[in-house]
């Protein structure tokens, strides 16, 4: 089966961070800046984070799990090392080996044989 590729005219436009946020330039903030007022200006430099549902959008273009500048960053759920897989593996293994142990090392109960009546003497 193939690869998935990235979109790479997506991938020139944003920069994306370690925290897994999407950084990106806003429109018109470039060029004929003279004409501009300075408070329009100071809002396009400003918040250069994509927002949650355009971030989301941006998963399916660069095949990453990404998030928005609202999201928290557990949020992000993050991929295991090797090390840390082996830890689960290892748990997860002594978990289920722990719990088949009692069942196979449980003799079976005998069926206890009837008792005799004694007759009690009176006394």
């Amino acid at each position: 089966m193939s690869k998935n590729k990235s979109h790479k005219s997506t991938l020139k436009r944003v920069r994306l961070t370690k925290t897994g946020k999407v950084r990106h330039n806003r429109a018109g903030g470039k060029h004929l800046r003279s004409h501009k007022s300075g408070k329009r200006l100071r809002r396009l430099r400003q918040d250069k984070f994509m927002a949650n549902p355009e971030a989301k959008r941006l998963e399916k273009l660069l095949f990453r799990r990404l998030r928005g500048r609202d999201q928290a960053r557990a949020a992000l759920k993050r991929s295991p090392s090797p090390e840390e897989s082996a830890k689960l593996k290892a748990e997860k293994a002594a978990a289920s080996a722990k719990a088949a142990r009692p069942a196979a090392g449980k003799p079976k109960a005998k069926a206890a044989a009837p008792r005799k009546k004694t007759a009690t003497k009176p006394a």
